[in-house]
């Protein structure tokens, strides 16, 4: 009697172990010699008067498809589907697994639950996913907004294709693929794929690093704001930035106080970092700038309260000369701001025409510190009317309790 309880038992156990397996849809497959790939969709149009005719960028991403005699798409050793528009940031760690109850996913892998990659050189890239390395079919498929897979979809609704092509990963290496838009006024679309370096520099764990791209589509800035989204809460972004602007870093001292006119760390206001000129076809890494984790006259050395504000410049201007104080989001591109602090849902007190990002210090418990601060590898990136952030950090020790 014992053993058959002990029987029933471990029965039990298996079909519990396969519902769950079912339930989380676990796509893990072993991939001899993968390549570490992240990609955005950066086609952040909506449908204004003079784009109400463009399609709803809304797409199946399919890495080596496979195709039936007619040509239509039959599966893939890679799908990302139900491939929506990126969100302003992008964690570092995949937040989107398991909150949220939507098929709807900002990244690829996002919400897919698939092998990602390796701790390497002590950052976490978890928010990377293991894929084939070598040449690579590529295809971005259009797909209509709905819960329906891609696969299931009828046969005149997986014919819809946006991008076919072919791209080359190296083994082991990490790779952020972004769709873009190349040309406003023509339309044009393409891939910009970038092959990561932060893993393999001598970075020091008491600065932040930050870089920055302006993939903006050719004529963005000049076209007419009735093409444009807008959206309030872009600010003087709105309208694009012009092909050259010097970037300017202000450290504020406290976030608890919402102003750009509050305190600032001695030595960082309206401190000149780098230049960005508009490219959306060149593979080459930004050169990171940084500044010190522990800047702040307030800090402990163990936790800092400070957060970050970004102003782009064209050159001549900077935060001298320029109209501080405006509210004003129609800057004909030439100066635009961005505030980085708290989790990027809240606005300043003072008048201000920033858009928002969440902190580039990341602030957790980690051992008996609750909480401690760490410095953390940032990507800003200009697309048309947004800017977007991608935060990468290194692994810290669990707290303790």
């Amino acid at each position: 009697m014992k053993n058959q309880r002990i029987k029933i038992y471990i029965a039990l156990l298996s079909i519990c172990a396969l519902c769950i397996i079912g339930c989380t849809k676990v796509e893990y497959t072993e991939i001899k010699e993968p390549a570490y790939l992240r990609v955005f969709n950066n086609l952040n149009y909506v449908q204004t008067l003079g784009s109400k005719d463009d399609k709803v960028p809304y797409f199946c991403m399919l890495i080596n498809p496979t195709m039936d005699a007619t040509g239509e798409i039959t599966g893939a050793e890679v799908i990302g589907d139900f491939f929506d528009k990126r969100d302003a940031y992008a964690p570092p760690y995949p937040s989107h697994i398991g909150n949220s109850t939507s098929l709807d996913n900002p990244e690829y892998p996002g919400k897919r639950n698939v092998l990602v990659a390796p701790m390497l050189n002590g950052f976490d890239l978890s928010s990377w996913a293991q894929v084939p390395s070598g040449s690579l079919r590529i295809v971005f498929a259009y797909r209509p907004k709905n819960t329906v897979p891609f696969l299931q979809l009828e046969s005149h609704l997986k014919k819809d294709i946006l991008i076919d092509t072919v791209i080359n990963l190296g083994s082991k290496e990490v790779y952020t693929l972004h769709l873009l838009q190349k040309d406003f006024v023509t339309k044009e679309h393409g891939l910009l794929l970038r092959e990561e370096n932060f893993h393999k520099l001598p970075l020091s764990d008491s600065l932040v690093y930050v870089n920055f791209y302006n993939m903006s589509a050719k004529g963005f800035v000049e076209a007419d704001a009735s093409l444009k989204d807008g959206d309030y809460r872009l600010r003087s972004f709105m309208g694009g930035i012009k092909e050259e602007m010097n970037i300017f870093l202000s450290l504020y001292e406290d976030q608890g106080v919402l102003s750009h006119i509050a305190p600032t760390v001695p030595g960082y206001k309206g401190k000149y970092m780098t230049r960005v000129v508009r490219n959306n076809s060149s593979s080459t890494v930004a050169p990171y700038v940084s500044f010190p984790l522990w800047a702040s006259s307030k800090t402990n050395g163990i936790q800092t309260n400070m957060w970050q504000r970004f102003d782009f410049f064209v050159p001549g201007m900077d935060i001298t000369n320029n109209p501080i104080h405006s509210t004003t989001s129609n800057t004909e591109g030439n100066w635009a701001v961005v505030n980085c602090l708290l989790n990027g849902k809240v606005n300043l007190t003072s008048p201000d025409n920033g858009t928002m990002l969440p902190n580039m210090l990341v602030n957790v418990h980690s051992g008996i510190h609750n909480p401690r601060t760490f410095a953390t590898v940032n990507t800003l990136e200009v697309v048309n009317g947004r800017i977007y952030m991608t935060t990468i950090q290194r692994k810290f020790a669990p707290p303790i309790y």
